[in-house]
């Protein structure tokens, strides 16, 4: 199931400039999201990161995960209108930088949940190369 930007705003609460995905390819609600970030040089961050050489910061790919975590988690039935919110990162690595033009692969699969809280794992990838792997923690709340 594919979605693009308004179903993903229906989904979670993240907003231009902060949306950093583009549109979801796949995802099964509670299970998995696979979803893209096509980095331009325009993005915002750029302008301080670095002038001299334009590298997306990790910390930013590390939440595009989180995001396209989140689109699986919240689209489940039970989970409409509540938010994800860090509950840790774990086993972070940052194997290669991502730069204008790159069109970055972002795939969450949830591998543990009990109640509000859960984890899954995430990787990032450029034209099949692993950029970023982490272990996401996170913890559903309602947004009140």
């Amino acid at each position: 199931m594919k979605l693009g930007i308004k179903e993903i705003e229906a989904i979670i609460p993240h907003r231009h400039p902060f949306l950093l995905i583009d549109f979801i390819e796949d995802y099964e609600p509670g299970s998995f999201a696979i979803g893209y970030k096509c980095v331009t040089f325009h993005e915002d961050f750029f302008r301080g990161h670095f002038p001299q050489e334009p590298v997306m910061p990790g910390v930013l790919t590390v939440e595009a995960l989180a995001q396209v975590g989140a689109v699986a988690i919240l689209s489940k039935e039970e989970n409409r209108g509540k938010t994800a919110f860090f509950g840790g990162i774990n086993k972070c690595r940052f194997k290669r930088k991502i730069v204008p033009g790159d069109r970055v692969r972002l795939e969450t699969r949830i591998i543990k949940q009990k109640g509000p809280i859960g984890v899954g794992e995430a990787v990032a990838t450029v034209d099949g190369e692993l950029a970023v792997s982490a272990e996401l923690t996170f913890i559903v709340a309602s947004e009140s």
